[in-house]
């Protein structure tokens, strides 16, 4: 399926609402103005409100994309789209993309 492409710009949280930025952009490729994020990009997180160990095994520190576009690559790495999923690290639970652009889609 087709999805919008994910820019610099939007909101990603980790499961647990922390903030999360990538930690590199693809400067060659924009979207609504702003670069675009490709799959060997990581995640940085902040704010992950799960409890460190004994209680949980939080917070998440960073991400990294397990899934993106199929068709659509930027300097030979494949886009992240509106529907990519990730993994966070240490604990295992999953990326949430909460807005991103709406004008630009890839497959």
């Amino acid at each position: 399926m087709p999805g919008f492409i994910l820019h610099a710009g939007a909101s990603v949280l980790c499961s647990h609402g922390g903030q999360a930025q990538p930690t590199s952009f693809n400067l060659r490729v924009t979207v609504s103005g702003q670069p675009i994020v490709t799959q060997p990009n990581t995640y940085a997180i902040a704010g992950c409100t799960l409890p460190p160990p004994t209680a949980a095994n939080g917070p998440c520190v960073t991400a990294q994309w397990i899934t993106a576009a199929i068709r659509v690559t930027s300097m030979g790495a494949p886009v992240l789209l509106l529907d990519s999923q990730a993994i966070c690290a240490p604990t295992g639970t999953p990326l949430i993309i909460a807005a991103t652009q709406s004008r630009a889609t890839a497959l």
